[in-house]
């Protein structure tokens, strides 16, 4: 059961439209309104919704050492191209192409209201098989012919807790996990797979902050998991949806998708 949906807060809602369609060849589904878009990302959709508060009103931090959302991230071909190409359009960068830990190339972005994107190009080698055939199945999916929707990362404490809570509740299934040896702050990754998506999960040896999620500012607002309802705290948001919030302030509701 997939990552459905991904919702997106943004100050201007036709301006976000013409981002992600032209560097990240998302496909408009049904009318654009200046309220709100929904975008065809291949395996899942990219909601816009219209607030007024921007990204200064945001308490979320680039350091992944704040727990919650980290980032969305899209399998790409062509990454270098496709970088130049945003560069060009005078897109901000966090980390430029690189290549990465697990054999693939990477890089980081924002969007116009400082949601933070990540480009990965490349079949992950990881350290540790944990699930052979969802390794196969994540492999199966092959080069994209565009962008398309690969994962929401996110930063916890308890990877253990973790799996157990969205393999219970949302059917993912812990596949593997990549190691960052290089990384002093004992930096290591788990990937959780859900039909065609996956929660990437971040783990430090290092302490951490929190933040409770912000439903009503620009940036990343909550997912929308397939699954069955969990038994965790409710925040409401803007437009009335149930959406829950797990022990790391991670968002995300449960439907069918928008």
């Amino acid at each position: 059961m997939p990552i459905k949906n991904v919702v997106v807060n943004c100050t201007d809602v036709p301006r976000s439209v013409e981002y992600y369609t032209r560097f990240l060849e998302l496909e408009v589904i049904g009318e654009v309104s200046p309220e709100r878009a929904v975008l065809d990302a291949v395996t899942a959709t990219v909601e816009l919704r219209a607030v007024q508060r921007g990204r200064e009103q945001s308490t979320w931090s680039p350091d992944d050492l704040q727990k919650g959302f980290r980032h969305i991230g899209f399998k790409v071909d062509r990454l270098d191209e496709r970088a130049d190409t945003l560069k060009a359009g005078g897109v901000e960068f966090k980390l430029d192409p690189l290549d990465a830990e697990g054999n693939v190339r990477i890089c980081f972005f924002y969007d116009p209201d400082g949601t933070l994107l990540e480009m990965i190009q490349g079949d992950l080698e990881y350290a540790e098989v944990l699930d052979a055939a969802g390794v196969a199945r994540e492999r199966s999916l092959g080069v994209p012919e565009r962008p398309r929707f690969d994962h929401v990362a996110v930063t916890i404490e308890d990877r253990d807790a973790t799996a157990a809570h969205y393999h219970d509740r949302h059917g993912f299934d812990f596949i593997g996990t990549i190691e960052q040896p290089h990384d002093s702050r004992g930096f290591h990754i788990g990937y959780l797979k859900g039909g065609d998506t996956v929660l990437e999960v971040f783990t430090y040896d290092v302490p951490k902050t929190s933040r409770d999620p912000q439903l009503d500012v620009a940036g990343f607002a909550y997912a929308e998991l397939a699954g069955d309802p969990p038994d965790l705290p409710v925040a409401i948001s803007p437009d009335g949806t149930k959406v829950y919030v797990d022990p790391d302030g991670f968002a995300y509701a449960v439907g069918s998708g928008a």
